[in-house]
């Protein structure tokens, strides 16, 4: 199941507050190493995390070259069109660096807490492949008019357009959500292996897969980016991927050509810069190499 896409590396960057030093040597550390992207969480209900699009903001602004991506942007509590103007803003200040990934939201009462709407069920779904149509055609800067029992968007006048595309991702693990992103998305963001187990995976690639060809798509154009927590070396700590950088290279090198995946982002279970350095040094380049040799060997 492997899609043939150039692999890419990225690191969530915690949005808390309280550690901002922290937060820019583990940024400005990715940047160095020439990882691809920079990845931060979305929950604004949360009195300790900073504002999603603040911080994003921020890390551009103080790194060279990497990308930035919410992991992921809550749809219910950030309507289309704004998030669109924020992605498009962000990618004309900072031009190809910008992915959006967007999601349903991660709890209703943090969604209510903070004003907004929550959907659920077939609705939440009719809401989500809504949006996405909507961040298409606004990130491409067209006009937007949408009047649906989800939506009442009067004629939205979309920009600015950002110099080069803005990739739109989804994070979803059931079912319809999944058929949404084969149908609209760019790519999918698969929650962290503690949450969907590799052996889950197959599957829900399948539903994916399934979608996309149903839509008259190729399921090739459908990236697939894993949030992968864990630990390089020797920890005590439970869950994730935990072990040797051996063991790390083809673990991911085998979740790349069997599952699928062409994006890993690490989640750091412990010490994030000293591991990110051991994750770029040395798993990073090993995936690289075993990778390529598994798909030369295939053709």
């Amino acid at each position: 199941m492997d899609y043939g896409h150039t692999l890419r590396f990225g690191v969530s960057i915690d949005p808390g507050a309280a550690d901002l030093d922290g937060t820019l040597r583990l940024a400005q550390t990715a940047d160095r190493a020439g990882l691809d992207y920079l990845a931060v969480q979305d929950h604004p209900y949360q009195p300790t995390h900073l504002d999603l699009w603040a911080l994003l903001t921020w890390l551009t602004a103080n790194t060279t070259q990497i990308g930035v991506t919410p992991d992921v942007a809550d749809l219910q509590l950030r309507p289309p069109t704004m998030l669109a103007k924020a992605a498009a803003s962000l990618a004309t200040l900072a031009p190809g660096r910008v992915t959006l990934g967007v999601g349903g939201g991660a709890t209703a009462h943090g969604v209510a807490a903070m004003g907004g709407e929550p959907h659920s069920g077939a609705e939440m779904v009719r809401y989500t492949e809504q949006s996405l149509a909507v961040l298409h055609s606004a990130l491409r800067g067209d006009g937007v008019r949408l009047v649906t029992p989800q939506h009442r968007i009067e004629g939205y006048q979309s920009g600015p357009v950002p110099p080069q595309p803005v990739e739109v991702w989804l994070g979803s693990q059931k079912p319809r959500m999944l058929a949404v992103t084969g149908r609209a998305a760019d790519g999918w963001i698969c929650p962290l292996n503690i949450y969907v187990a590799p052996d889950e995976v197959p599957e829900r690639q399948a539903a994916i897969d399934t979608a996309a060809r149903e839509a008259g798509r190729d399921p090739r154009d459908v990236r697939r980016i894993y949030n992968v927590i864990g630990a390089i070396g020797p920890f005590s700590g439970r869950g994730g991927l935990l072990g040797s950088v051996d063991l790390w290279i083809e673990t991911l090198s085998r979740w790349a050509v069997e599952l699928g995946f062409d994006t890993f982002i690490f989640w750091p279970a412990t010490d994030p810069v000293a591991q990110l350095e051991v994750f770029a040094r040395e798993v990073v380049r090993g995936v690289r190499e075993r990778v390529d040799q598994l798909r030369r060997r295939v053709a």
